[in-house]
């Protein structure tokens, strides 16, 4: 399982948290540090579409207008944290955030 997110990121802690709690094996990736491949983006997008740029963030409000108008995956490659975090994939599973009905599925 990988955990795609940043460090600073209270909901990718406890994520990552629960996970290894409930004895899963969790490979984090900071974006930063690390950062997505076009394919990696490529696939993350076609999963989730809009839904995995985050809109509420300050680095989408940063964006200019032409930005805010590009392709998701545009957006991503522009600003990684701008991705919803985190994004989880589980063998060929890609899961969203971390809400109560991915929490359900993977704990």
């Amino acid at each position: 399982m990988i955990l795609y997110g940043i460090p600073t990121c209270d909901t990718c802690k406890k994520a990552l948290k629960s996970l290894a709690a409930a004895g899963r094996e969790v490979r984090f990736r900071d974006i930063r540090a690390e950062p997505l491949t076009e394919a990696e983006i490529a696939e993350i997008v076609a999963e989730f579409g809009e839904r995995a740029v985050n809109r509420q963030s300050t680095s989408y409000r940063g964006f200019s207008d032409f930005l805010k108008a590009s392709e998701p995956e545009d957006q991503i490659k522009a600003q990684p944290t701008v991705m919803k975090r985190p994004v989880i994939r589980d063998g060929e599973s890609w899961y969203l955030g971390w809400d109560e009905k991915v929490q359900n599925t993977l704990l």
